[in-house]
């Protein structure tokens, strides 16, 4: 094993020898395994560009048809009504887990910018909250320190499509997944079980229950080299891909030793619905803003999760509010949490076992509105017998305007992002929301099909690439006036317009921003890839 990546002294206490030993070996058994199934998203995709169109599987038809439940969902994951979700630096993790929500998802993926300082040092962090030890102190001198009562700790790895440049084994770079994975588990699975809990994890950006059962088997060799019980291991399926939601059954079943559940991946969903269709003229989004949960693709497939879960015993949880509390604005503050509160009570309504907020403020507000409408600790024994949802359904493209304001802002959040990206931040508060990379992801690849397919913004110009790089000039003006002189000069936002203009501009649509991002990345810290 190669490590590439600067080692600090306190790094050495997460990369151990033994440590090193237990990765290596996760990437001998199933690195070929996970490249073949990256391979299979390729061939796959060439269908879909030619035409062919997502189905619920012939194949599995018995999977679905049969009865069968996962295994009993231990009891700290029963009750699930709140969820808070954050990058793993310290001050994140402490608030988080003090917010009162009833789970905190430490995020090594959407939410992270994955330098190697971010990586080694969220292992670290995550340790000590483990521990009850991690304390922070702020620049002004304020202490943070975890309460009595803290949220349920679940942990959220890179996906299966990332590598790990900083780790190589054998000269090959490193699942990004085996290695967030591996760590936290070699070091915590005892830690953890302790305290009666256990290593829990949330899987993203899954598109087949092939890669579900990737995960399984890796999780049945950590188990058993670890010498602990098949099962320890639980795990909860973001529904963030829209080839995921024809597989929900079978991947539960895949997994159902280890899943106690489901979750929709709301921003990633729509940005898989323009990814995946991108070549399809007759599949071009409306403004991001107008894609809300009540639309008919959106909801069909909410409503599935719900009654898919809820028939084989798992928990069915909805998606994430970005709003933040706006304090210097009382009409928009109250705006913005009515929209919070309708998002929430459909939720509830629907049949969820509990929700996703990105900010503290929002706990007490989510909380309030599941209390009311859920008052056990789940809905599991709810079934949604009344829900049928069709290929059809889950496929109908919602209608709407494309505007040009919405192209600018698409184009800003875009900028602003990348730049805070680039300089390690991974969860940026723009314009009363927080960004991520699912986020950042509806932006670009928005703007990617408009061109692509000569949208007309409203309904009169025709967008092209060169009124796309006209407006985008504009754009970062207005950032440079919004952020300042001094921060404008100081940043990195001339690298985030040459990289952003590359992902619009490019005649082929590339995959995960994150993946020439990634190579920008290393390069400031003095990598290759």
């Amino acid at each position: 094993m190669e490590i590439r990546g600067a080692m600090r002294p306190e790094f050495n206490e997460v990369l151990t020898p033994a440590a090193q030993d237990f990765l290596a070996e996760l990437h001998r058994r199933f690195n070929h395994r996970r490249l073949e199934l990256l391979a299979r998203r390729e061939a796959v995709q060439e269908r879909l560009d030619e035409g062919e169109m997502p189905e619920f599987l012939p194949e599995t038809l018995k999977v679905r048809e049969a009865d069968w439940r996962v295994a009993p969902v231990p009891q700290d994951l029963q009750d699930r009504r709140v969820e808070i979700t954050g990058p793993v630096d310290r001050k994140m993790i402490i608030n988080a887990l003090n917010s009162g929500a009833n789970v905190f998802m430490a995020d090594f993926e959407d939410a992270n910018s994955p330098t190697w300082t971010n990586l080694l040092e969220g292992q670290l962090n995550l340790r000590d909250a483990i521990e009850r030890t991690i304390e922070f102190r702020a620049p002004d001198g304020k202490q943070y320190r975890l309460n009595d009562k803290v949220a349920v700790l679940l942990t959220r790895p890179r996906g299966w499509h990332l590598d790990e440049q900083h780790v190589r084994v054998d000269g090959i770079p490193m699942s990004a997944s085996l290695f967030d994975f591996g760590l936290y588990f070699f070091h915590n699975v005892g830690r953890l079980r302790a305290r009666g809990t256990g290593p829990y994890f949330y899987l993203p950006k899954l598109e087949n229950h092939l890669e579900a059962r990737l995960w399984n088997d890796v999780f049945e060799f950590a188990q058993a080299d670890r010498s602990v019980p098949v099962g320890t291991i639980k795990v909860t399926v973001l529904i963030e891909t829209i080839l995921a939601s024809f597989e929900m059954d079978e991947i539960l079943y895949e997994l159902r030793d280890h899943i106690v559940g489901l979750n929709c991946g709301r921003w990633d969903y729509i940005f898989s619905f323009i990814k995946k269709f991108r070549e399809r003229p007759g599949f071009v989004m409306p403004d991001r803003g107008t894609v809300t949960m009540d639309r008919h693709f959106l909801h069909s497939y909410t409503r599935l999760v719900v009654k898919t879960c809820h028939r084989r015993g798992a928990h069915a949880m909805g998606g994430m509010a970005a709003q933040i509390p706006i304090k210097n604005d009382p009409e928009a503050n109250r705006l913005a949490l009515e929209m919070v509160v309708a998002d929430k009570q459909r939720e509830v309504g629907d049949g969820h076992d509990g929700t996703w907020v990105a900010h503290p403020g929002l706990v007490s507000v989510a909380r309030e509105i599941f209390d009311a409408g859920m008052p056990g600790p789940n809905q599991v024994a709810r079934q949604r017998d009344d829900v049928t949802v069709t290929a059809g359904d889950l496929l109908a493209v919602p209608e709407g305007p494309i505007t040009e304001q919405a192209l600018r802002h698409n184009i800003t959040v875009g900028l602003l992002y990348l730049e805070a990206w680039l300089n390690g931040l991974g969860c940026v508060p723009i314009f009363n929301l927080m960004e991520d990379a699912a986020t950042a992801e509806i932006s670009r690849s928005q703007v990617w099909q408009w061109i692509r397919h000569g949208a007309k913004l409203d309904g009169k110009s025709l967008l092209t690439g060169a009124l796309f790089r006209e407006i985008a000039v504009e754009e970062l003006e207005r950032i440079k006036n919004l952020v300042g002189g001094d921060r404008f000069a100081g940043g990195k936002f001339g690298l985030a317009a040459k990289l952003y203009d590359q992902l619009i501009t490019a005649k082929e649509f590339t995959e995960f921003l994150t993946l020439p991002a990634y190579d920008e990345l290393l390069r400031i810290e003095g990598l290759a890839s």
